[in-house]
C-alpha cells in the first residue's frame, strides 16, 4: 500500500497582476501544506501585499488561480470560512470596544461564544475588553487582530506583517500562537520585509521582479547578508 500524498492547504497557479504597463507579479506559483509556514519576503512595492490579497480573494488576479483545499477561489465563497486574515491596514471596527469587535465579527463568522472567551485568555485582552479599538496601542491591537482572524477555526492563516512595529511581549505572544496553529495542523502564509523574521518559516518565498524564489530560512538570510555586505562595499569604495 503505498503512502498517501498530502494535499497543500493552499495552492497558487501561474500568477500574474498588472497594473497599467507594469508586470506586478509574473507567473507565481506556490503551495502550501499543513502545519507550514511559508513567508513571502518583499520590500516596499514589490508587490507583497498584492500577492496576499490574491491569495485570500481580496484582489483579482490578471491570470491565474488560487485554490483552497482544492476549490477554485473564484467559484463561490465557502473557501472564506477556512480563511483568516491579519492585514497591514487597520481593518478591525475602530470606533467599537476590543469586546464588541470581538462579538461582532464573531456574528459576522458564525463563530461560536466559546471561541470568544478562549481567544480572550489565550492572547491576554481581559483588561482591554471596554477599552475602543482606536485607543490600544499597536501591539494589543495585532493581539486582537489576530483573535478576531481565529474566530472561525480557520486551516489558513495569512497575516501581512502581523508583529512589525509592536512591543516584544505581543510579538512574542502572537509568534506564540501562530506555532501552536501550526502545530495543529493549520498552515500559515506570513508577509514580512525584515529579513530577521525569517527564523520564524519554514521557508522563504523572495519575491522580487514579479517572481517569487523558495529558500530554505538559513539560505534566505545568508543571501540578504551578502547582499548588505556588497552594498557596504560599494558605499566604502564612493567615500575613498
Amino acid at each position: 500500500m503505498g503512502v498517501q500524498e498530502i494535499s497543500p492547504i493552499l495552492e497558487a497557479i501561474d500568477l500574474h497582476k498588472v497594473f497599467g504597463k507594469k508586470k506586478v507579479l509574473d507567473g507565481v506559483r506556490l503551495n502550501v501544506y499543513p502545519g507550514e509556514c511559508l513567508g513571502i519576503f518583499g520590500l516596499r512595492a514589490t508587490g507583497k501585499t498584492t500577492l496576499l490579497h490574491m491569495l485570500v480573494g481580496l484582489d483579482r488576479p490578471s491570470a491565474g488561480l488560487v485554490k483552497i483545499m482544492g476549490s477554485d477561489i473564484r467559484k463561490g465563497d465557502r473557501y472564506k470560512a477556512l480563511v483568516g486574515l491579519v492585514t497591514q491596514d487597520k481593518s478591525l471596527f475602530q470606533d467599537l470596544t476590543v469586546a464588541e469587535n470581538l462579538d461582532f465579527i464573531a456574528s459576522l463568522k458564525g463563530a461560536p461564544q466559546g471561541n470568544i472567551t478562549s481567544l480572550i485568555a489565550k492572547f491576554y485582552l481581559q483588561d482591554y475588553l471596554q477599552m475602543a479599538v482606536n485607543s490600544v496601542d499597536a501591539g494589543v491591537f495585532q493581539r486582537l487582530a489576530l483573535a478576531c482572524a481565529l474566530l472561525n477555526a480557520p486551516q489558513l492563516l495569512i497575516l501581512d506583517e502581523p508583529v512589525k512595529d509592536i512591543d516584544l511581549y505581543s510579538q512574542h505572544l502572537i509568534m506564540r500562537i501562530i506555532q501552536e496553529f501550526l502545530s495543529q495542523g493549520g498552515a500559515c502564509i506570513y508577509g514580512f520585509s525584515n529579513m530577521e523574521s525569517s527564523q520564524n518559516m519554514h521557508k522563504v518565498g523572495w519575491l522580487d521582479n514579479g517572481r517569487i524564489t523558495v529558500y530554505e530560512p538559513a539560505e534566505a538570510l545568508q543571501i540578504w547578508d551578502s547582499l548588505l555586505h556588497s552594498y557596504n562595499n560599494i558605499d566604502g569604495e564612493k567615500d575613498e
